[in-house]
């Protein structure tokens, strides 16, 4: 009933463009908050879009610009869109679903970022898929 599989990794050069998917069940589309995650050696595991039950799109500053979620309910799959490429997106890439994310936020100086759940409260996640962005 819950199943995720990531695909679209490789290799790109700096400046360039990648599409990543992740095929879900119909069951997962309708009741799961669904997050691209990322993880780079040495690094945490960081959320990088979501995807969450009501429609709420949303990515971190750090990636703000350059990457968009979106999904095709016909085919359910999500997506991530990733454009002008640095070598520090250089990352293992996950796709996990998990309970309604909501709308958290970091407020400072009167500007608001968005704060993406943390991964342990995802409960299923896909085996990943490499990107690697060289110079």
């Amino acid at each position: 009933q819950v199943q995720l599989a990531e695909s679209g990794g490789g290799s790109v050069q700096a400046g360039g463009s990648l599409r990543l998917s992740c095929a879900t069940s119909r069951y997962t589309f309708s009741s799961y908050c669904l997050v691209w995650f990322r993880q780079a050696p040495g690094k945490e595991r960081e959320g990088v879009a979501l995807f969450d039950t009501d429609g709420y799109t949303t990515v971190p500053d750090s990636v703000k610009g350059r990457f968009t979620v979106s999904r095709d309910n016909a085919k359910t799959t999500l997506y991530l869109q990733m454009n002008s490429l640095q070598v520090d997106d250089t990352a293992m890439y996950y796709c996990a679903a998990g309970p309604p994310c909501g709308k958290n936020t970091h407020c400072s100086g009167g500007h608001c970022s968005p704060v993406l759940p943390a991964p342990s409260r995802f409960d299923y996640w896909g085996q990943g898929t490499q990107v690697t962005v060289f110079s």
